[in-house]
């Protein structure tokens, strides 16, 4: 992937949440950014880490991480294409949460020190990005609310609504058909739920003629359907124009 390509994926998704101008644009597109392949289930970031890097995802899914003392995980997000989950690192010392790959993924890595200065010179984009980690905070939110209140249907329902909507938001999907290689144990870990209950939600969602799925596929044959089976509104992902 070239630089240029790289920097167009971020920028696309700064444009699907907020106004920035051709003059912000050619800026966005001169940060150096440092690419790299990663395999599935690596840390990117560590709690406790004090990174003087911060790392747009370019393709696969990357999740934010917790462990309890006894070692089970809480996955508190999921991050796709354009997204910059560590931003708020530019303003915290210490990180306290891990940032994980949950499939094959292919980051790009931006030096604090150079995304400072943009912001420093560049309020529009300075903007841009307080906006984004805004969002960042709102899916937190839904999240909290997804796990605590919501059904396992429902649970399952809305965190497929979001991925499908997000991915077709920064155009890495048409209509509403994924590709998602996330393990059922990963969704497990996103939705408070054991392996075995994800696997009876997923087979629920497809008897209900919601979604179909071959492998990592899943295509969300019935979208009204699933946004309602997810009690899914997408007020809390503050796109500028939302599509359907």
């Amino acid at each position: 992937m070239s630089p240029s390509s790289s920097s167009d994926i971020l920028i696309r998704k700064l444009q699907t949440i907020s106004d920035i101008r051709e003059a912000e644009i050619a800026v966005l597109k001169s940060i150096p950014i440092q690419e790299k392949d990663f395999s599935a289930n690596h840390d990117l970031v560590r709690e406790g880490d004090h990174p003087v890097y911060s790392f747009v995802v370019l393709d696969g899914l990357i999740g934010s991480t917790k462990y309890t003392s006894e070692g089970k995980r809480q996955i508190t997000s999921f991050f796709v294409g354009g997204d910059i989950p560590d931003l708020h690192g530019l303003h915290l010392s210490v990180m306290d949460c891990n940032f994980s790959t949950l499939t094959p993924a292919r980051v790009g890595f931006m030096r604090h020190d150079v995304l400072r200065s943009i912001c420093d010179q560049h309020p529009r984009i300075a903007t841009a990005f307080w906006r984004s980690t805004l969002i960042d905070a709102a899916m937190y939110r839904e999240w909290v609310t997804n796990v605590g209140r919501r059904e396992a249907y429902t649970r399952m329902a809305h965190i497929l609504c979001e991925l499908i909507f997000r991915l077709r938001a920064v155009g890495r999907i048409q209509d509403h058909i994924a590709d998602i290689p996330i393990t059922q144990a990963a969704l497990g870990d996103a939705l408070g739920l054991s392996t075995v209950h994800v696997n009876r939600m997923l087979q629920e969602l497809r008897r209900e003629g919601l979604i179909a799925t071959t492998g990592s596929r899943m295509h969300a044959i019935d979208w009204p359907g699933l946004t309602h089976a997810g009690d899914f509104d997408t007020t809390y992902l503050h796109q500028k124009n939302p599509a359907d």
